[in-house]
């Protein structure tokens, strides 16, 4: 067998398969009762449809990940990738042109393809549980402008990067790194203000208590904001949030209408602590950094694999081509994006640890740090017990039982 292609599908399926061991983990660790520190936050009934919630949830993702498995592997055994060139380059268009046909015909089968999932997840299994508020207009919409901004910038970087690949020689992926780098932080510059505004409704936030305690908090700790914000988060959930967007003096910070619904001025306040904890502690720069050394790394590692003629002979194409080589590495590189994506979560999880204690330092009042973690956790209907190889494949964040010890610690 072809090396790529044993490559290939033996890290999709090993993908798939630790999904499902730690799916049935996760559902063996479920505890009858709730742990003791969260017991006053989950009474009986709520603490049963959290399980519920999980369970359904994980029924949910393994069938979307058993048919995104199978379709992906069926595909590339059946020379669908080179149906699909053979088509593009039916239509007579140029080099770049058919490149960007290519990619876009992909992006519209798989995004095609997804939405069952979405629109099940969304008007079934989020409603069964009390959390969506999505019309069904507005499901449509934000498919549709995903689809327009998705196009538009999307175009722009693949035109590019097909250009640098095929003008500018060894070194063409030093070209695609820096531009990707561009593009990026500006997106991050302008999503605040041209962006997020296509999807959600942002407010500034009313004069009152709670306006003048994240001002007087931000002021204390010398973190400049060029605003506050309410978001209209209930447009399509109950469950809550907060976060930042921006940086430097275009830094603002976001906080869902339902966060200031259902907590006091003093949990908001440590929620707001424990976002600028991240930047304080320079998180933010960190992953920064490390998302620019990341992306040229996967420059660098494409521009080995973009002319081999195994890799194309292992999805069995008649031509070679700079777009569908591209396409090819991405799958190629599964296996390095798990384990880089299992490293990520590790840095993350203990960012968020240093983030919480950050917040119960400044404040002064862990207590509202953790009443904070326990109402998000019982109005999200968080899983609790989460099994450890669960944690450790796909958690960003701690578990909330993890940070409440850890902040309780902090107040023994």
């Amino acid at each position: 067998m072809n090396v790529y292609l044993a490559v290939i599908i033996g890290s999709l399926l090993a993908a798939w398969l630790l999904g499902v061991l730690s799916d049935l983990l996760n559902a063996r660790a479920m505890q009858p009762e709730p742990p003791a520190e969260l017991a006053d936050s989950f009474d009986a009934e709520t603490y049963a449809k959290s399980q519920a919630y999980t369970r359904e949830s994980m029924i949910f993702s393994s069938v979307a990940d058993t048919f995104n498995t199978v379709v992906t592997i069926a595909v590339v055994l059946a020379g669908g990738f080179n149906l699909l060139d053979n088509i593009v380059r039916g239509a007579g268009f140029g080099p770049l042109a058919t490149g960007l046909l290519y990619i876009g015909a992909l992006g519209l089968i798989s995004g095609t393809l997804s939405l069952p999932f979405e629109a099940y997840h969304t008007f079934v299994l989020e409603k069964r549980f009390g959390f969506n508020t999505t019309t069904p207009a507005t499901f449509v919409l934000d498919r549709l402008k995903g689809m327009g901004l998705t196009a538009l910038i999307g175009t722009v970087l693949v035109a590019a990067i097909l250009l640098f690949l095929r003008e500018a020689g060894p070194y063409a992926w030093l070209l695609c790194w820096g531009f990707s780098v561009v593009v990026s932080l500006a997106l991050t510059y302008v999503a605040p203000t041209w962006i997020l505004p296509l999807f959600n409704k942002f407010t500034p936030l009313e004069p009152g208590e709670l306006r003048d305690k994240l001002e007087r908090y931000a002021a204390r700790e010398g973190f400049e904001l060029s605003g506050i914000f309410v978001m209209d988060g209930s447009k399509r959930s109950t469950k809550g949030n907060a976060f930042f967007t921006g940086f430097g003096k275009r830094r603002r910070i976001a906080l869902f209408d339902t966060l200031i619904r259902d907590m006091t001025p003093d949990e908001i306040t440590a929620v707001l602590a424990h976002e600028v904890g991240h930047a304080r502690l320079g998180h933010i720069r960190k992953r920064l950094v490390t998302g620019i050394l990341k992306a040229g790394a996967i420059f660098w590692l494409m521009s080995l694999f973009l002319d081999s003629a195994p890799l194309f002979a292992a999805f069995g194409m008649e031509h070679h081509s700079i777009y569908a080589g591209l396409v090819f590495f991405v799958l190629l590189y599964t296996p390095l994006s798990l384990v880089l994506s299992v490293v990520a979560n590790h840095v993350s999880r203990r960012h968020e640890f240093q983030a919480d204690a950050f917040a119960a330092r400044t404040t002064g009042r862990a207590g509202d740090m953790i009443s904070a973690l326990k109402k998000l956790s019982a109005s999200n209907l968080s899983n609790l017990t989460p099994h450890p190889l669960t944690v450790w494949l796909e958690y960003g964040h701690p578990p909330v039982l993890d940070r409440v010890r850890a902040l309780s610690a902090r107040t023994a």
